[in-house]
């Protein structure tokens, strides 16, 4: 009995700890789960909305217009943030660098560094842990392979240490 409530409780110190921003946050990226492109060339109702909230039609790139849609849904300022995977991060609150740093919330963007092109060339939103190595996120513009120009909105596996940077948008 004893260890039940001391499960709840986490649970709910747990819960406690994130902002209804975040919440808003994890709700809209989950709804779009299962997007995918019209034709394969960065098209498609849903895909043309996110690449509208940066000022772009179809044909381009999409995975940081889709952050970008999730957060402004949620009525964060999304100032600064544009189609460019790297301008995701938000650099005055990183969470997690390199897989070292504090335990990232549901709704936190996420970044991957491309070493052959010596930049950042994905982003999305972190889910939640899976374990000390693993977690899961959701992306848009990938596939199932992973791929930082794929063809919809997917729920991925990432490991902490591959990916360049966590940070959160919201004030919490």
């Amino acid at each position: 009995m004893m260890r039940k409530h001391c499960i709840l409780l986490l649970a709910l110190l747990q819960l406690s700890s994130h902002s209804p921003a975040q919440g808003c946050i994890a709700q809209t990226y989950a709804s779009q789960v299962g997007v995918r492109e019209r034709t394969g060339h960065n098209d498609g109702r849903e895909v043309e909305m996110y690449l509208r909230t940066c000022g772009l039609g179809p044909g381009y790139a999409w995975c940081a217009a889709f952050v970008k849609w999730c957060y402004t849904q949620c009525g964060i300022d999304t100032r600064g943030m544009t189609a460019w995977a790297a301008s995701c991060i938000c650099w005055q609150h990183v969470i997690m660098r390199g897989g070292t740093g504090s335990e990232p919330q549901a709704g936190d963007n996420i970044t991957f560094w491309d070493y052959a092109h010596q930049r950042v060339a994905h982003t999305g939103l972190y889910d939640h842990r899976i374990n000390d190595s693993f977690y899961e996120s959701v992306e848009g513009n990938t596939n199932e392979g992973g791929s930082a120009e794929g063809d919809g909105v997917y729920r991925k596996k990432r490991s902490y240490r591959a990916t360049y940077i966590i940070s959160r948008w919201t004030s919490n």
